[in-house]
């Protein structure tokens, strides 16, 4: 009896996914669906990119920047945090190779102050820098180094963003997906994203959640100030749900998936993979003991009950569990498809689950031992606390 009422558990929970999750699953929120028409007068933009060592992909990244065919005025400010591989000299002279040196300002970064995770400090230093610049841009696109761009991913940001008097336009920057770790967890990663804050919602005034993605967000600059600008979430270890959280609070946001952003850098094998994922698993959980025992019971009752019991169950169990571990692996089929993987990957999803789980508890212990929200050699989650009391 037990076994048949957990493997009933087990069912509804993926019933209310595939029925009651904004059908996040289909993965329908996409930049190349329903493209606005261009506006009547481009307004100017300015990109802010904090840097810290990334020499070895900032030419993609500076290079793809300099590259848009954006009608209006455009100008990046590259914020050069601290590095010791010559990423401002690359930046340079890429911009330099490709003529644009007059639209490409490299600043160097001031020390970090307490209170500050690394990558928002270069980022207020660029905002700040661009709030000078004449003319003074309408809109601040805030990118990542290691985000490669296509020509026109600017000016249908921009297009959109004046179309729908959106504050924020975000896009998931399509992720790199070749070792067998990222084919395994990469598509997952996005899925259980779109799960967490469903664009559909994200992207509907009316609900609460929100969201972005910090690798391509293009940020109203007035709204942004009023509220507080990135000081307001200076602490943030998940930034970009930060931001899209705050600009919601000031007008409607968009997020969406895309082909015309995307990650240059490989993220490994399992054990990479895991760092990145625990570096801010535990902040999404609040730092709460409760709510991570919560998260892992959750998890073992979506993922490991339906395999458990479509294995190993009897009568109403077996068919149960049968019955939610299809339907768990139909909802993985769009995004699969979106990142060009097998169907069959949609059966592991239980094992998929299983590794996301262990990675939470261990972005628990990392904060817990003092190395929490470990990045770029400095490690940041325990700034929520100091923060706090500053």
């Amino acid at each position: 009896m037990l076994s048949a009422v957990l493997a009933a558990i087990a069912l509804a929970i993926w019933l209310y996914m595939i029925l009651g999750r904004g059908l996040f699953w289909l993965a329908r929120e996409r930049d190349d669906r329903n493209p606005p028409a261009d506006p009547a007068v481009w307004p100017a933009v300015c990109a802010v990119v904090p840097a810290r060592n990334e020499a070895d992909v900032i030419a993609r990244s500076v290079g793809g920047l300099l590259a848009q065919d954006y009608p209006g005025p455009f100008r990046l400010i590259l914020v050069d945090d601290d590095s010791g591989d010559g990423t401002a000299a690359v930046a340079r002279e890429t911009a330099r190779t490709l003529g644009a040196e007059d639209r490409l300002e490299i600043i160097t970064g001031a020390p970090l102050p307490r209170g500050w995770t690394g990558k928002l400090w270069a980022m207020a230093q660029g905002v700040a820098r661009a709030e000078a610049l004449e003319p003074r841009p309408e809109l601040l696109l805030l990118t990542d180094a290691d985000i490669a761009h296509a020509p026109d991913n600017l000016r249908r940001l921009v297009a959109r963003a004046e179309a729908g008097g959106l504050t924020l336009v975000s896009l998931m920057a399509k992720l790199r997906c070749d070792t067998f770790a990222e084919k395994m967890l990469i598509p997952a990663f996005v899925f259980f994203f779109d799960m967490l804050f469903p664009f559909g919602q994200v992207n509907d005034p009316r609900s609460k959640i929100a969201a972005a993605a910090g690798g391509c967000m293009l940020v109203r600059r007035a709204p942004l100030a009023r509220a507080g600008g990135v000081e307001a979430i200076r602490a943030a270890i998940i930034d970009d749900c930060a931001m899209g959280a705050m600009m919601k609070t000031q007008g409607p946001i968009w997020l969406g998936l895309t082909d015309r952003a995307e990650s240059i850098r490989s993220y490994g094998g399992f054990r990479e993979i895991g760092r990145m994922v625990a570096r801010s698993a535990y902040a999404q959980l609040q730092y709460s003991p409760w709510l991570l025992a919560g998260t892992l019971l959750g998890m073992v009752l979506t993922y490991l009950v339906p395999f458990y019991f479509a294995l190993f169950g009897q009568g109403w169990a077996l068919w149960l569990g049968l019955a939610a571990w299809g339907l768990m692996s139909l909802s993985f089929q769009p995004m699969l498809r979106f990142y060009r993987r097998s169907p069959l990957w949609g059966f592991a999803l239980p094992a998929i689950g299983a590794l996301y789980s262990l990675y939470t508890v261990q972005s628990a212990i990392d904060v817990w031992t003092g190395k929490g929200g470990f990045w770029k050699g400095r490690a940041q989650a325990q700034l929520q606390d100091k923060s706090a009391q500053a």
